[in-house]
């Protein structure tokens, strides 16, 4: 109901000009919007995850927003550093991509320069090594795949259960058993792909082709290559997506994440993205002392001159956002009734 009324709201705002005057007032000049993306669906991971995943069409329409409105789409190091010194051109906005998917090779950057725009990616780097699904979203996304499966048989994985549950939250409940019962294997790299494929046979799922597909893959790094050589910049996102809560092990990520980047395609990486938008407040000094002079989150707002440049908030868009809702927060309108998140801590493991 909150939701019917704030689009029915947003619809009459629209309607009597408030947008446009929101978006073209010296307040909005003087902000940056960042807006975040986790995947563009290849086939149906839109469905599967709408809070990561968008279609392709629901991305181009984005795009054209911003292009017909006369959004000033900067990269990312030269928007921040012209919000630092408050020389802003009006109605500024960053695109950011989070993890380095496959999806991004294939289906966002062909549409972004076709519009001109530029993009920075955090790119995790384990993956993009192996060159395998990721583990976890490869067993969650088959799950979903077989939703209501019954007759089987997974009691060598740890699991007395024949039926694959309807409901998302017991679907996710199983698949973190099954990443349970492979940690406990101690499994790594290829024999976790094993295994996820030993799941797929007795999901009645071609993993072979799932795999042809480059569903849940990130880009391989000749792929890095080239789209670093187009003008994509990539930047840091940890090498195994994910945030210890010991300094050590924390400045490791960064350590292989930023080696891994640089013996890629060179030059400095200084730019970084908690893994899943979480942070805790020891990450800030750890960060500073990797020389890292900026970092998102995904809590929702807008980046000011007064904003940390190691907490900068991004507005994440998903599946469940209306072009509506897109264009009000955009031009900024959306921040004034909108719930916005902020101070989100991390729950990592070591």
């Amino acid at each position: 109901m909150k939701r019917q009324l704030r689009r029915a709201a947003l619809t009459i705002l629209k309607s009597c000009g408030a947008f446009s005057l929101v978006r073209n007032s010296g307040w909005r000049q003087r902000k940056l919007l960042i807006l975040c993306y986790h995947g563009i669906a290849l086939e149906d991971e839109n469905q599967w995850r709408p809070f990561l995943y968008i279609s392709p069409e629901h991305f181009e329409r984005r795009l054209e927003i911003l292009r017909n409105a006369g959004y000033a789409v900067l990269p990312l190091a030269q928007a921040l550093e012209q919000l630092r010194r408050n020389d802003l051109p009006p109605r500024s906005v960053a695109l950011t991509f989070d993890d380095g998917t496959y999806d991004f090779y294939k289906l966002a950057w062909p549409r972004l320069k076709q519009y001109g725009f530029p993009a920075t990616v955090y790119l995790t780097t384990y993956y993009s090594e192996l060159r395998r699904p990721i583990f976890s979203l490869i067993c969650s996304y088959m799950l979903w795949k077989a939703r209501g499966m019954r007759g089987l048989d997974l009691k060598e994985f740890g699991i007395d259960c024949q039926v694959v549950p309807a409901s998302a939250e017991k679907r996710e409940e199983m698949a973190s058993q099954l990443m349970r019962w492979a940690d406990g294997k101690d499994f790594h790299g290829e024999e976790k792909d094993e295994f996820a494929a030993s799941l797929a046979q007795r999901l009645g799922i071609d993993y072979q082709k799932l795999r042809a597909k480059r569903i849940l893959q990130l880009m391989s790094v000749d792929e890095v290559k080239q789209l670093a050589a187009e003008g994509v910049d990539f930047q840091l996102h940890t090498h195994r997506h994910r945030a210890p809560r010991t300094e050590e092990l924390f400045r490791r990520e960064i350590w292989d994440n930023r080696a891994r980047i640089t013996k890629a395609i060179g030059g400095e990486r200084n730019h970084f993205c908690y893994p899943s938008g979480a942070y805790r407040p020891e990450f800030l000094d750890w960060l500073a002392k990797e020389e890292v002079i900026s970092a998102t989150t995904c809590d929702t707002g807008f980046a000011t001159e007064e904003t940390n440049p190691l907490l900068l908030p991004r507005f994440v868009d998903t599946t469940g956002r209306t072009d509506l809702e897109f264009e009000s927060w955009v031009g900024g309108i959306g921040y004034f009734l909108s719930r916005r998140k902020r101070g989100r801590l991390a729950v990592v493991a070591d």
